[in-house]
């Protein structure tokens, strides 16, 4: 009874009866209104406003569930033609989820109807149980109705028992509206959401997608290797070359400029060493494969000019798939709040929520970041796309910024 879902849905009931009577007036007058008047043509507009309405307020409808209930009810409908709006009101009528959405406001007429009375007599009767003995203080002579039994409420100590049932009355109706949530989200889902064959096929094409957007994303990253093995340790280790064979040319003749060459050679080695060492970071860090996800990301916070809160929670290893997108969304974000965010500090939350793991960094910068086409975070959500993970990013002006990966997990 602690949950915030079971007080939003308290307030739902009431609050989004009124719909129900809107319906009625509107199923009720409409559909007859437009059935007559289609003989003279009138009637064409009113069945569209009335297919209009019907979209609209079904849209509101999952809109409003997803508020109170915390649970996301996808659009089912198909997608609407080009083409005259003959084609699309007849793609409109032959589309099942417009069926379905007419089914729902017909049956939320009467439900309706049962919430409110429900509500009022609910919370009514607990508020009067509740507040008896201010009742009593304030009317003497205050009756609650009970029916035959009507105890009377002379004084705030006379009310006090009836308070102590008002509570047991507030909790059992926590409980009822836990049970009333439970039907009406079931319900919603039967008739608002999209079928089973629906949701099979926007799941395969999610699926298509994904692998599409995760086939990219690995020739990006190919042609990044390629492009930082051309650019940097390779030239490096050319100029290393040229500059050995320079130096055993002059070795015999000139053996101070050979020591020279020999010197510059060694720093150049050195150099395409420290490049080759953070290319292999860069595709998979070794601390990650050899002590795991938290290590690496306090070796991450430690490289961080900004200072970072890392809380890793998870009761075993992920796969190491998951582990890699989680660690490079956590360098990518941290590399970004080190460089555009003008934060005083991050923080970093990976946990387990049932069989996914939770990715969070939140930075107290100015926000206003965005998720560019091509930057690193949208070149990572990709990456997360191909095991059938999502990335988002929530920064509104003023901070504070949270990046959030949620990845799949099969522990």
């Amino acid at each position: 009874m602690r949950d915030v879902s079971v007080w939003k849905a308290a307030l739902y009931f009431p609050l989004s009866s009124p719909l129900g009577f809107v319906w009625l007036v509107v199923l009720a007058g409409g559909v007859p209104l437009a059935a007559a008047t289609t003989i003279i043509w009138v009637g064409l507009p009113l069945w569209a406003l009335l297919l209009v309405l019907l979209r609209a307020g079904s849209m509101l409808d999952r809109r409003l569930i997803r508020i109170a209930f915390g649970v996301r009810i996808p659009d089912p409908y198909r997608q609407t033609p080009q083409g005259s709006l003959f084609q699309k009101g007849k793609t409109i009528l032959g589309d099942p989820a417009t069926w379905k959405d007419l089914a729902f406001q017909v049956v939320r007429i009467p439900l309706a109807f049962g919430y409110w009375v429900s509500s009022m007599v609910m919370w009514g009767l607990t508020f009067a149980l509740v507040f008896a003995p201010v009742g009593g203080q304030i009317n003497e002579g205050f009756v609650p109705d009970f029916g035959r039994y009507e105890p009377r409420v002379d004084s705030w100590y006379d009310g006090l028992p009836f308070t102590v049932l008002g509570l047991g009355c507030f909790i059992g109706c926590l409980y009822v509206v836990k049970v009333l949530s439970i039907g009406h989200v079931a319900l919603s889902r039967a008739l608002l959401g999209p079928s089973e064959k629906q949701a099979l096929r926007v799941r395969a094409t999610q699926l298509q997608a994904s692998r599409a957007r995760g086939v990219d994303a690995a020739e990006a990253e190919r042609r990044r290797i390629e492009r930082d093995l051309h650019d940097g340790a390779q030239q490096r280790l050319l100029g290393v070359a040229l500059d050995i064979g320079r130096a055993r040319a002059k070795i015999n003749d000139d053996p101070e400029q050979a020591r020279l060459l020999i010197d510059q050679a060694h720093e150049g080695a050195r150099a395409a060493i420290a490049e080759l060492r953070d290319l292999a970071r860069g595709i998979y860090p070794a601390i990650l494969t050899d002590r795991g996800l938290e290590a690496a990301l306090s070796a991450l916070a430690g490289r961080s000019p900004v200072p970072v809160r890392i809380s890793v929670a998870l009761p075993e290893r992920p796969p190491a798939a998951v582990e890699s997108i989680a660690y490079f969304t956590v360098a990518e974000a941290l590399t970004n709040v080190a460089k555009h965010a003008r934060a005083d500090q991050a923080a970093v939350e990976v946990r387990r929520d049932g069989d996914r793991v939770v990715v969070e960094i939140r930075d107290d910068g100015g926000g206003g970041a965005v998720l560019a086409p091509h930057g690193g975070l949208a070149g990572l959500a990709d990456r997360a796309a191909t095991i059938d993970g999502t990335l988002s990013l929530d920064s509104p002006e003023g901070g504070p910024t949270v990046v959030r990966a949620i990845l799949p997990c099969t522990w």
